[in-house]
């Protein structure tokens, strides 16, 4: 009887399981099968007959490899721009827009302000390599007051920041509306009571804003480290060029280069492996470490 009512319930809701059906299907192809094929890096791919099984052998290539420290390097340290030193700007953004008092320019800032995270990186980073040439628009602010020009796209030591600041324009706004709803979420009760107890605007946003906000950047900070060795290969691809190709070479690109370019599929494999495995890790070791500390994690 059980059974029945859950299929009746099933067959009653069919429209929204159809609608469902294509997400489902997605992550089974593309997140479910090739967990299941992580195996192939202890195998030696073959286009036909069976794998040979080689153990170690490549995870010992990859970190016996002079070049696997730069990239392993560069990802850190271009990862640690976007997910830890960016963070912070998107709950500021969130205080900020819910400090304008004009209902129409809010909307005005958020709807300008979301429009980049609709882009794709081959689109933005056509924007910003034209706005960063020497023949761009900085270029020229900085010659009308005297500067000289910079070619920014291919100076080292400013790449890395200049994909930060690229990440920041394109997802300061998306990434800011769950600290703005959980925002929108605090009872305006709390707001009133404050008042009355003369509470200045910065004493709401400290004791009443902020702890609203604790939960939900915990949750977001755990979540964002899974993705800590990603450091995004649709940007760096796009920006990359051989000037600094060096400097910002990443897990992601090097994976591509080797598994698609390359065709050593097995080798690609060890290392997304390796990706995913410190992913997880950094996950739950910081969840557990919320947990005990604040009390909240992810689940």
């Amino acid at each position: 009887m059980r059974n029945q009512s859950k299929w009746k319930r099933i067959k009653g809701e069919r429209v929204l399981y159809a609608l469902l059906f294509p997400t489902i299907l997605y992550f089974i192809l593309f997140r479910v099968l090739p967990i299941i094929n992580m195996r192939l890096a202890f195998f030696q791919f073959r286009s036909r007959g069976s794998w040979p099984f080689v153990g170690w052998k490549y995870f010992e290539m990859i970190f016996s490899s002079p070049a696997f420290a730069q990239i392993l390097s560069n990802t850190l340290i271009i990862s640690f721009l976007k997910y830890v030193l960016l963070f912070p700007c998107f709950v500021i953004f969130a205080l900020m827009l819910n400090e304008l008092r004009s209902f129409g320019f809010r909307k005005y800032v958020q709807v300008i302000s979301y429009l980049p995270h609709f882009l794709s990186w081959v689109v933005i980073a056509g924007i910003w390599i034209n706005s960063l040439s020497l023949s761009g628009s900085v270029n020229q602010i900085i010659g009308i007051f005297g500067g000289k020009a910079v070619d920014f796209m291919t100076d080292r030591t400013k790449i890395r920041w200049i994909l930060m600041i690229c990440e920041a324009w394109r997802s300061l706004g998306w990434d800011s509306i769950i600290f703005y709803t959980a925002i929108l979420a605090i009872s305006p009760t709390l707001y009133e009571a404050a008042q009355i107890d003369g509470a200045n605007r910065m004493q709401i946003i400290t004791h009443i804003i902020l702890p609203a906000l604790v939960t939900p950047m915990i949750t977001m900070f755990i979540l964002n480290l899974g993705f800590f060795l990603n450091a995004g290969f649709d940007q760096v691809f796009n920006f990359s060029n051989q000037a600094v190709e060096s400097t910002i070479d990443i897990l992601d690109t090097y994976i591509y280069r080797i598994g698609i370019e390359g065709g050593q599929y097995s080798l690609a494999t060890a290392v997304s492996l390796i990706k995913g495995l410190v992913g997880v890790a950094l996950v739950y070791t910081t969840h557990v470490v919320s947990k005990r500390t604040t009390g909240s994690g992810v689940w």
